[in-house]
């Protein structure tokens, strides 16, 4: 009920009775009736006046508490005068306006959160002043900070690298775009791929995303690597076989002492250069995995000793003594012509690598639920610094020195992923000048008795 339409008829009798008494002289009696009703009427009046108060301040209270998130207002409320229901109702429609509103905002920023965080790259946010705002969780461990909060601060003080800096506010100032790529020292280097750009023309600040290519700049830089050693490989066998061909057509065919001579050296380039590309091809394959291995129970003394037969002649030759100490129970599970090139490199390169007189024995054992084989050899050793790269291809200790003995330099990289392939693993133990011991790793085979011996 409108709030004039219930003053109206409190106030109106009181007002026409006071009017005719004053008007037609009435008895004081009257007069005085009149007064009564009027001050009944003004009674009536405040007390309305005091219901629409409280009813103000009771819904002052109740709107201040669902908006500091408590519940509506509890049932069995007095009942309101029509301008206070109306005024609740276009409050309760307005609340709900925004909690609605509120909870969809709400859901976007969970929703946003989540795909920044389930970013690999790291991404900042900064204000217009260039002091990151935001970031999500990837970026903490890409910039190996140690810094308990990155909001807060400037690029500066979390990459010390004016080139970002430069480039963030360059992005809040001038709304330029900007690409660069930095490394970072420490125990681990990373290198950085960084795009910095504005934020959108409404809204101050810029956003840098960060990615890691420090694994892509590692396998170009051995792309670049390899294509350069398989360069210089091919190039030493093949200058040779052209400038002795070159000699033989020049007339050198018709000396019968130089002649045989150069046609074996030819026949001996020619066999390098077909062990190189053979080499690569076996690589390239066990690293794309296209080699099929097929796994079977191996007797190691007996893979042994046909790749020490192999190597015999070359040792004899130098006077070394190759020794075995195999058990011929000793049972592995791999493939069977694998397991005897493993061998077959690692006895050669002790072979190559030990001088004339010295020792080369071949140990294997069952240990830790594996079969352990072992290649240790009296040669030259191998420095500490080499030890981690001398399963990389074409990786050489002393590349002279290599180059001279032969080989392609990928005999150690083929042993490694063969070994990958059938589940085992090699490890080297070396001081220089005192030897080389190689240990490969195979899976036991289960019915290799070493197991319990």
């Amino acid at each position: 009920m409108p709030l004039r339409a219930t003053l109206l008829p409190l106030l109106l009798p009181a007002v026409v009775v006071a009017t005719l008494v004053a008007l037609l002289d009435g008895p004081k009696e009257v007069f005085a009736a009149a007064l009564v009703a009027l001050a009944g009427s003004l009674m009536s009046l405040g007390m309305s006046r005091g219901t629409l108060q409280r009813q103000l301040d009771l819904l002052a209270r109740h709107t201040r508490e669902r908006a500091e998130g408590g519940p509506p207002a509890p049932p069995g409320v007095p009942e309101r005068l029509d301008e206070v229901a109306g005024l609740e109702g276009a409050i309760d429609s307005l609340h709900a306006q925004l909690s609605a509103r509120n909870v969809a905002l709400t859901q976007e920023a969970r929703t946003l959160t989540a795909v920044l965080d389930g970013m690999t790259e790291g991404v900042w946010v900064t204000d217009a002043e260039g002091t990151v705002v935001r970031h999500n969780d990837a970026l903490r461990p890409l910039l190996a900070s140690t810094s308990s909060a990155l909001t807060g601060q400037r690029p500066l003080a979390l990459i010390r690298n004016e080139a970002l800096h430069d480039a963030v506010m360059r992005a809040c100032r001038e709304a330029a775009s900007s690409h660069l790529e930095l490394t970072l020292d420490g125990h681990f280097p990373r290198t950085l791929s960084i795009r910095v750009t504005p934020l959108a023309k409404d809204l101050p600040g810029s956003a840098a995303v960060f990615h890691d290519v420090t694994e892509l700049r590692r396998l170009e830089k051995v792309r670049k690597d390899f294509v350069a050693n398989v360069s210089h490989e091919l190039r030493t066998p093949i200058t040779a076989i052209r400038g002795y061909a070159e000699t033989l057509q020049g007339g050198a065919l018709n000396d019968p002492v130089m002649a045989p001579k150069m046609v074996e050296i030819i026949h001996r380039q020619s066999e390098r250069l077909s062990e190189l590309v053979e080499d690569l091809l076996e690589l390239s394959r066990l690293e794309s995995r296209e080699v099929s291995l097929k796994l079977a129970r191996v007797t190691l003394a007996d893979a042994a000793a046909r790749a020490a037969d192999t190597v015999r002649p070359k040792a004899e030759g130098k006077g070394q003594l190759i020794s075995l100490h195999v058990p011929p129970d000793l049972l592995a599970e791999g493939d069977p012509r694998a397991v005897e090139q493993v061998l077959l490199n690692l006895l050669d390169n002790a072979v190559k690598y030990t001088p004339a007189g010295g020792q080369v024995d071949v140990y294997g054992a069952c240990e830790q639920g594996r079969c352990v084989v072992r290649v240790k050899d009296t040669g030259v050793g191998i420095e500490a610094r080499h030890q981690s790269r001398i399963f990389e291809r074409f990786y050489r200790v002393d590349k002279g020195r290599s180059r001279d003995m032969g080989g392609t330099g990928l005999g150690l990289a083929i042993v490694k992923h063969l070994l990958q392939a059938m589940d085992g693993e090699v490890k080297v133990e070396s001081e220089p000048n005192e030897g080389s011991t190689f240990t490969i790793f195979l899976p036991l085979a289960a019915s290799s008795s070493a197991a319990t011996g």
